[in-house]
């Protein structure tokens, strides 16, 4: 369906959901974070070839010596272990652009379970928060790790939730947390691409389309812009019709 569009007036609220900084961030789509993310949503040997394709010798050879030291002492030991002390050297051994992919690879080579993973989740830094959250898809099978991505759903830091939005989410998040993702990625400005598997999530979802009306209403009656983004997965929820009384299974959310 198309949607009637108006030509969006000159910002003057500056998005004040969340800081400028963020959402600059968010929407770089022509940066090294770009790359990477490509590489995250594959799969560990498509993240090694890009790692070995960008790091420099040096780097590589420090990484490597980092893959090695984690596969010979996986798991936890005591306080913390070796590995997860190379997590927090990453940025600055591999640059920030490639820290992620590096810290996503020495988690794996530490057979970083739920346990391990929560661990470094809520003891690390942002970067290293984002880094297991990237992890999740390839070292989480089931929904055990789900209240990480429910922690970082609930902070305005952009580059976490868009981290959280990853494959993960897609396969395990239940229909009622992942709307409200989806509705938190617009109010903070991250975009929907980053949503993974969202065509087909969000096919002939009436609930969805239910709330993001209601979200472009409330917009558009405090005069603010209401996002394109918003338009482009409304469009997505009326891909399929669904039969009737099966649009919205699990009822009406607010």
């Amino acid at each position: 369906m198309t949607h009637p569009r108006t030509t969006p007036p000159a910002r003057t609220d500056g998005f004040q959901d969340t800081p400028d900084i963020q959402n600059t961030q968010a929407h770089s789509t022509h940066t090294p974070q770009a790359a990477l993310d490509t590489a995250l949503a594959s799969s560990l040997k498509e993240l090694r070839r890009h790692l070995t394709a960008h790091l420099d010798p040096a780097a590589r050879a420090w990484l490597q010596h980092a893959l090695d030291e984690a596969a010979a002492h996986p798991g936890m030991h005591g306080p913390i272990s070796a590995w997860e002390l190379r997590l927090a050297e990453a940025g600055r051994r591999c640059g920030a652009a490639h820290a992620d992919a590096a810290r996503v690879l020495i988690l794996d080579a530490a057979r970083a379970g739920t346990d391990a993973l929560t661990r470094v989740y809520f003891q690390g830094t942002a970067d290293e928060r984002r880094a297991v959250l990237h992890a999740l898809p390839h070292l989480v099978s089931g929904p055990g790790a789900l209240p990480l991505v429910e922690d970082a759903l609930r902070t305005n830091d952009t580059r976490l939730l868009s981290a959280a939005v990853g494959p993960y989410a897609a396969r395990h998040l239940p229909p009622h947390d992942w709307r409200h993702a989806v509705l938190k990625c617009l109010f903070t400005g991250v975009p929907v691409d980053h949503v993974a598997d969202l065509p087909q999530r969000a096919r002939g979802d009436g609930e969805l389309a239910r709330m993001l009306g209601d979200y472009a209403a409330e917009r558009t009656a405090a005069g603010r812009t209401v996002p394109e983004d918003l338009y482009r997965v409304l469009d997505l929820t009326e891909s399929v019709t669904p039969a009737p009384g099966t649009d919205h299974p699990h009822g009406k959310e607010s």
